[in-house]
């Protein structure tokens, strides 16, 4: 190798540069009591074996009510993202898939988007101690007409049962998507709106982000993409995260939701997230650098996930915070948010033995 071939390659390839500012070393100066967080990482429970039963998650709201946190995100879209989404659909085409429908109930409560959010924080605002029955029933019409059905449901589960009635801006059309949302298949309810109404709180917070989706959007139609991701999911580490997933579910009507959740909270199984997912697309030599693309829309999503999460414990410093999310995202959640100051995580598995 010539000199002159030497200096390029020292030119195109320099040392590996680390900042000298770490925030997350810099957390012993908080006046206060820092703000705890627990990643509860979880499956989808409309995955789950056709055998699951919604009662069968008591033990786990038991143990998450005893550390009782003071706020609750969800893997949910809110109100306010998915009006974003919705007006600007040709950048984000799909996304507003992951939306509630407000129509019905924004029809009903004579308020759009905006003015029903609105409405809805300035009664959290003026909240009483003892909210009326009728205060209840008129923030969950506010909440689903909003975009937030599952912070309606928290506060339709607050109510007394012989409360759960029509009035007050809920119609029977209403009364009757709460009770289906009661008993959805799904964790951002059967646990976050049920732990939440469990302890006392007023709401749940959705910090999903699909604005992300503008990053591999112009991706969306081109057919190398779609083929590129099914190859690189075509990987051994795949079929044993399959696999162990199977054996989960296969053994939960015997060892309880307990046991599935301490193993989908285990650091081996982010690992294997990655591994047979990201890091495969990431190793990708596709010319067009499909696998490299797809994990800087993942990254980026977790980001404004995070940031969503983090904007929550801001406005309260020092409020225990729970975050439940799907598994795949627990390790970048917990890796992100210990650069913040003023947070320190808990290990699931302190909360969950």
């Amino acid at each position: 190798m010539t000199a002159f071939a030497a200096l390029l390659l020292t030119v195109v390839a320099p040392a590996a540069y680390t900042p000298p500012f770490d925030p997350g070393r810099l957390k012993d100066n908080v006046a206060g009591t820092p703000g705890e967080l627990l990643v509860l990482g979880t499956p989808h429970l409309s995955g789950l074996p056709d055998g699951f039963k919604p009662e069968s998650l008591d033990p786990l709201l038991a143990r998450l009510a005893t550390w009782k946190p003071a706020i609750i995100t969800i893997e949910g879209l809110s109100g306010t993202d998915c009006e974003l989404l919705i007006r600007y659909k040709p950048l984000y085409p799909g996304a507003a898939d992951y939306c509630w429908d407000p129509s019905a109930a924004q029809k009903i409560v004579g308020l759009d988007m905006v003015a029903a959010t609105v409405e809805a924080d300035k009664l959290l605002g003026a909240w009483p101690g003892s909210p009326a029955p009728a205060d209840r029933r008129r923030l969950a019409a506010l909440f689903l007409a909003g975009g937030e059905p599952a912070s309606a449901l928290v506060q339709w589960l607050r109510l007394p049962i012989g409360e759960r009635r029509a009035g007050d801006s809920l119609d029977p059309t209403l009364v009757a998507e709460l009770e289906k949302l009661r008993t959805r298949r799904n964790e951002n309810f059967l646990i976050g709106a049920a732990l939440a109404a469990r302890l006392g709180l007023e709401r749940v917070y959705a910090t999903d982000d699909h604005s992300a989706d503008g990053v591999t959007a112009s991706l969306d139609k081109d057919p190398g993409y779609g083929a590129t991701l099914q190859r690189i999911w075509d990987n051994p580490v795949v079929k044993e995260r399959i696999a162990a997933e199977k054996a989960i579910a296969a053994k939960l009507e015997d060892e309880g939701v307990l046991a599935m959740y301490r193993a989908y909270n285990d650091p081996a199984m982010m690992r294997q997230a990655f591994d047979s997912d990201f890091g495969a697309a990431l190793a990708d030599t596709s010319s067009q650098q499909y696998g490299r693309r797809y994990t800087g829309w993942w990254e980026t999503r977790n980001l404004r996930m995070v940031a969503n999460i983090r904007a929550a414990m801001a406005v309260r410093p020092g409020a225990r915070t729970l975050a439940i999310v799907g598994a795949s995202h627990k390790g970048y959640f917990e890796a992100y948010l210990n650069m913040m100051h003023d947070i320190r995580l808990v290990d699931a598995a302190t909360i969950l033995k």
